[in-house]
């Protein structure tokens, strides 16, 4: 298993980890399979959407704040309760094709990892299975 460790800058942000999960694959020395993304957060997630255009990203934490808005009178008492229902939303893993050691993604798409309650110091947990010989 590899670590991504990464530090949010905004309390609710979608970041592209493309690149960062292709470099672990690579040092890995990674070929055909599937990669396994994981986040041990529960106000955080994983998505894949567009990549191509910086808006996509920032459209879908304007929507989320929308579905869960902070100030919704959740019972949770830590002030973090809508992170905990955007998480839920987005989900914790991905499982995503791997050729040539590099993410099979279609043309427009990237890896996000969605931030609720930032900023933090945050992890992602990557493990490679290789395709059955």
């Amino acid at each position: 298993m590899h670590v991504l460790r990464l530090r949010t800058e905004r309390r609710s942000e979608l970041r592209d980890i493309t690149r960062l999960v292709d470099d672990a694959l690579a040092a890995a020395g990674a070929g055909e399979g599937v990669c396994h993304l994981f986040v041990p957060h529960t106000t955080a997630g994983l998505t894949v959407n567009e990549g191509a255009d910086p808006d996509v990203a920032a459209d879908i934490v304007m929507q989320m704040g929308r579905l869960a808005p902070p100030d919704a009178g959740y019972r949770h008492a830590e002030g973090n309760a809508d992170a905990h229902v955007k998480s839920v939303l987005a989900g914790p893993s991905l499982l995503l094709p791997v050729s040539g050691g590099r993410l099979r993604l279609g043309r427009w798409q990237a890896v996000f990892f969605c931030e609720f309650d930032g900023p933090r110091q945050r992890e992602v947990w990557l493990t490679f299975l290789p395709a059955a010989p």
